[in-house]
C-alpha cells in the first residue's frame, strides 16, 4: 500500500522532515507496513528551495490539499491559511499532522470536529516541546489516570536567556542580544519573551490533561522582559533560580468559592529552589513535570525546538497516522467531556517573593507585616538589610489567593515608609 503525503511548508522544520523521509524511506516502510510517497510540497517562494525536485514544488497549497493525497503535514505555522487548509483536508477525510501550536491553541475544537465528521486523524506531537514525547503519553499512556498538574519549561528561548542571566549576572537586554546572535531568538522575539508561545503550549497541555477545552485566551500570561539582575541575585541569595513556567493545574473543589472543581492555567516567571529538577534545565532545553493520581510524578526532558528535533516528532506522528491508514484504524480524537471551568489567576493560590526599598527605622517591618495580616496573607520568611538611611526588605509569603497578594502589594506600595516595590515574583516548587 502506498500512502501519499502532502507537505505544507518547507522551512527549518519542513526541510528536515523531507530529509528524514528520504534518508529513512526503507525503515519507515517497514515500520508502517506501506510506502510513504511525497506527493508535493507547497511553498511560497520556490526559488528558495533549489534542493527539492522541481516536480514536487508548488505554490498552490489548496490544490495540493485537494489532490489525491492521504495525509497532510503542516509546518507553515500561523492561523491562516493553515486553518482553512487543514479544515478542508480533515473534512475530506485526509488525516493531518501539524506542528502548529498557535492554531491548535485557538481552533483545536474546530479541527477535531472536522476530523470527527470524516473519521480522519489529527496528530500534533510537535506542537509542544519539540522532540520530547509528551502529548501522546498524555493522550494515550495516561488516559486511564487522573492528571492533577502539569508544570514545566516549554520555551527554549526564554530558558536560554534566564539561564544565561543566572550564570553571568548580565541584564535582560544584552542577554537577548546574545541569544539572537546565537540563533536562539527570532528576529522578532515577542512571541517567546512575552510568553505567547508558552501560553499556546499551556492551553494545549491543559486541554489534553484535564479533558477540557482551554484556549490561549484562557491562559494568564507574563513574559520575562521585566526580570532584572537584581531579581536573579535575590533568587540566588535564597537558594533559588528563576524560570518561565507553564503551570496547568486541576483546582480541587474545596479550594474554590463555589465548591466546584476547576482548571487554572498560567505562564509567568517564578522562583524555584535550586534543588528542584527544573532548576537544572539549562540552555534551550525543555522539561515538563506531570503529576497524576496513580502514576505519581513523571518528568519529560529534551530538546524543545530546532529543525531536526521537531522533525523527529512530526515523523513519529506521520508513522502513527500512516499505520492507521494501512490497518484501517484511527487514533484518539478530542476528549473534552469534563468541560471544567477555567479559573482566573486572581482565584489561584500562589506564593510571592516581594522585594522592597524601605526607610531604615523602627516600625517599618511592623507596618509592612500589618498590611499582609489585613489581607489574610501569611508571611513565611523575612530578610532585612540596612543601607545607610534606607534598607532592603524581602518578604516571602505562604500560599494565598493571587488577588489577595496583589491587593497587599498595592497597599504596601502606598505606605510612607516604603520607597519602592522593587520586584514581585511568584514562588513555585516548594511546599506551601
Amino acid at each position: 500500500m502506498t500512502i501519499r503525503v502532502a507537505m505544507l511548508g518547507c522551512g527549518t522544520v519542513g526541510a528536515q522532515v523531507v530529509r528524514l523521509l528520504t534518508e529513512q524511506a526503507g525503515d519507515l516502510t517497514a515500520r508502517i507496513g506501506g510506502e510513504i510517497e511525497l506527493a508535493g510540497i507547497a511553498v511560497r517562494r520556490p526559488n528558495r528551495h533549489p534542493d527539492i525536485p522541481a516536480h514536487l514544488v508548488t505554490t498552490d497549497a489548496a490544490a495540493l490539499v485537494a489532490s489525491d493525497v492521504d495525509i497532510v503535514v503542516e509546518v507553515i505555522g500561523g492561523i491562516e491559511p493553515a486553518r482553512t487548509l487543514l479544515t478542508d483536508a480533515l473534512r475530506a477525510g485526509k488525516s493531518v499532522v501539524t506542528a502548529n501550536k498557535a492554531l491548535l491553541a485557538e481552533y483545536a475544537a474546530e479541527l477535531f470536529a472536522a476530523a470527527d465528521s470524516s473519521g480522519a486523524d489529527l496528530y500534533f506531537e510537535a506542537a509542544v516541546a519539540g522532540a520530547i514525547p509528551l502529548l501522546r503519553p498524555l493522550r494515550e499512556s495516561l488516559a486511564g489516570d487522573r492528571i492533577t498538574r502539569v508544570m514545566g519549561i516549554v520555551n527554549g528561548t526564554t530558558n536560554y536567556i534566564l539561564s544565561a542571566m543566572d550564570s553571568s549576572g548580565a541584564g535582560y537586554a544584552e542577554t537577548l542580544d546574545e541569544a539572537s546572535r546565537l540563533g536562539y531568538a527570532e528576529a522578532d522575539p515577542t512571541a517567546d519573551v512575552d510568553g505567547y508561545d508558552a501560553a499556546s503550549k499551556a492551553a494545549i497541555l491543559a486541554s489534553i490533561a484535564f479533558h477540557t477545552r482551554v484556549t490561549a485566551a484562557d491562559v494568564y500570561r507574563e513574559g520575562i522582559s521585566a526580570v532584572t539582575p537584581a531579581d536573579i541575585a535575590a533568587a540566588k541569595a535564597l537558594g533559588r533560580t528563576i524560570k518561565l513556567l507553564a503551570i496547568c493545574e486541576r483546582v480541587d473543589g474545596s479550594r474554590t468559592a463555589d465548591g466546584a472543581e476547576a482548571v487554572a492555567v498560567r505562564v509567568h516567571p517564578a522562583m524555584i529552589p535550586r534543588s528542584h529538577p527544573l532548576a537544572g534545565v539549562g540552555g534551550a532545553f525543555n522539561a515538563v513535570f506531570v503529576e497524576a493520581d496513580a502514576a505519581g510524578s513523571l518528568m519529560f526532558y529534551g530538546q524543545g525546538a530546532g529543525g531536526a528535533p521537531t522533525a523527529s516528532a512530526v515523523l513519529g506522528d506521520l508513522v502513527a497516522v500512516a499505520r492507521n491508514k494501512v490497518v484501517g484504524g484511527r487514533g484518539p480524537g478530542e476528549s473534552s467531556y469534563a468541560a471544567l471551568p477555567v479559573r482566573p489567576v486572581s482565584q489561584v493560590d500562589t506564593r510571592y517573593h516581594v522585594s522592597l526599598d524601605v526607610a531604615d527605622r523602627a516600625g517599618v517591618l511592623s507596618a509592612v507585616a500589618s498590611v499582609f495580616a489585613e489581607h489574610d496573607v501569611s508571611i513565611a520568611a523575612v530578610r532585612q538589610q540596612g543601607r545607610s538611611a534606607d534598607a532592603s526588605l524581602v518578604v516571602v509569603t505562604h500560599s494565598a489567593p493571587d488577588a489577595a497578594l496583589r491587593s497587599t502589594v498595592d497597599k504596601i506600595a502606598g505606605l510612607p515608609v516604603v520607597h519602592e516595590v522593587v520586584s514581585v515574583m511568584r514562588v513555585e516548587g516548594e511546599e506551601p
